[in-house]
């Protein structure tokens, strides 16, 4: 344990020299654990639920937003902008981390994502219509690269052991925002109207600022690996894809995640669609029913994850998520409906956001920083809404040149999703077995 007072020094120099399954970065073994853990897990998912606050303000708003000014058939078009945009916005990152490194990048880039919130507000005001375009593709990319940074320095301050008991926890206290964010949504759209919840995003997005910065003067910032005098800097991680299989198994296996999130979210969409006609009536039923998903995801995380991760192996953790979808999906397949597309993906989401996030990220913990800071930003982040824009848009363009998929064939689609998970996460069980073999004292 790192001394009271003192920054840990995890991360604090790249594994270059080891093999694929050789100890990882020096600094893990001395990652915080018991008080200083607690307190750097608290501090740093209160600054995630602040990020997640202004999300849940943003996402539905801009939606709504979009739809209201080019219609269902609209959504072909912008969808198809989404990996552009997200491509943007990991590179301005990659760039951001080599002159700046984690502290500054992270003040930087919640800063920029804010001012483009009210860029886009002062452009919906003036009617200038493309800006709603702007921010629906904005949306989709900046709150997982602000969420996955401070994911990134928690999976390098913390030890493997502290992981598996706060992870929950910091996922519950994050979700506090996410749920204040779904019920001020659901309060205030229709008493101030839609397009003024944007302001609203931003203002209860900068308060994580604040306190990651009372983090970082506690504990340090992960140090970046020095990088000899001449040597070509690889900013993405793109390398490392190269070097560490799991990396290529990890996006691979978010793409199938993505393909099962997709679907539900266009079975539910397309019957909240046609149950709520009015923009209003659609924007407070989504406030509600994301208020309803973000609490069942809380008890999920404080009570579930903890007892789970601590009792049951990972591999079996990983191996049954999939498992669950596959359910949830038939049961959408055998009985279509508002309520049945609601509850599949309610269940994808709230254990995407408890189990799945606390087991995933325990499998970062003992890589590099660059794995940590760049690569798993290219996997969280782009391949995140890469795959669901281009599952999006390959929906869209069967439908437009008219093949039905009704919520029945959306249902198939993503057990077929869950299906491709499950065959991809066994070997990343294995993998990360074998890794945790070869370092035992990290795998506690």
């Amino acid at each position: 344990m790192a001394r009271e007072g003192k920054p840990a020094a995890t991360g604090a120099t790249d594994p270059s020299a080891a093999t694929e399954n050789a100890a990882p970065a020096v600094g893990h073994g001395h990652a915080l654990n018991g008080r200083l853990a607690i307190l750097l897990a608290v501090v740093i998912a209160a600054a995630a639920g602040f990020v997640l606050c202004g999300y849940e303000l943003l996402r539905t708003t801009a939606n709504t937003l979009y739809a209201e000014a080019y219609g269902k058939k609209g959504f072909s078009f912008i969808l198809a902008l989404v990996p552009i945009g997200v491509t943007v916005v990991v590179f301005v990152y990659s760039r951001l981390l080599s002159r700046l490194g984690p502290r500054l990048t992270l003040y930087a880039s919640t800063l920029l994502a804010v001012m483009t919130m009210l860029a886009c507000y002062f452009g919906i005001k003036l009617g200038i219509k493309p800006m709603r375009g702007v921010l629906f593709v904005f949306k989709e990319s900046y709150v997982v690269l602000l969420v996955e940074q401070l994911w990134s320095y928690i999976n390098s301050m913390l030890s493997r052991e502290s992981g598996k008991k706060l992870n929950g926890l910091i996922c519950a206290i994050a979700s506090i925002g996410a749920i204040a964010g779904a019920e001020m949504l659901h309060q205030l759209s229709a008493r101030f109207g839609t397009v003024n919840m944007i302001v609203l995003a931003a203002l209860t997005t900068l308060p994580a600022i604040v306190m990651a910065e009372l983090v970082f003067r506690r504990h340090g910032e992960p140090q970046r690996p020095p990088v000899a005098t001449g040597a070509k800097v690889d900013h993405l991680g793109l390398s490392l894809f190269r070097k560490e299989r799991m990396l290529l198994l990890l996006i691979c296996l978010i793409g199938a995640g993505q393909l099962l999130a997709t679907v539900t979210d266009f079975a539910f969409r397309g019957q909240l669609n046609d149950q709520f006609p009015s923009a209003d009536a659609q924007n407070a039923f989504s406030g509600r029913y994301y208020a309803w998903l973000n609490g069942l995801a809380m008890i999920a995380q404080l009570f579930a994850v903890p007892v789970i991760i601590g009792l049951v192996p990972l591999r079996y953790i990983h191996i049954s998520i999939p498992l669950i979808h596959i359910g949830s999906c038939a049961y959408l397949f055998l009985y279509p409906s508002l309520f049945s597309a609601g509850f599949a993906y309610m269940v994808f989401k709230v254990v995407d956001y408890s189990i799945f996030r606390a087991s995933k990220e325990l499998l970062y913990v003992p890589l590099s920083f660059d794995v940590r800071y760049r690569a798993k930003e290219i996997i969280d982040v782009f391949g995140y809404r890469v795959s669901k824009g281009v599952t999006s848009i390959a929906i869209t363009l069967l439908q437009s040149v008219h093949i039905i998929l009704s919520t029945g064939m959306l249902a198939l689609l993503g057990m077929a999703g869950a299906g491709a998970w499950l065959l991809l996460v066994l070997p990343i069980a294995r993998h990360d077995a074998a890794r945790r073999a070869a370092a035992p004292t990290l795998a506690t």
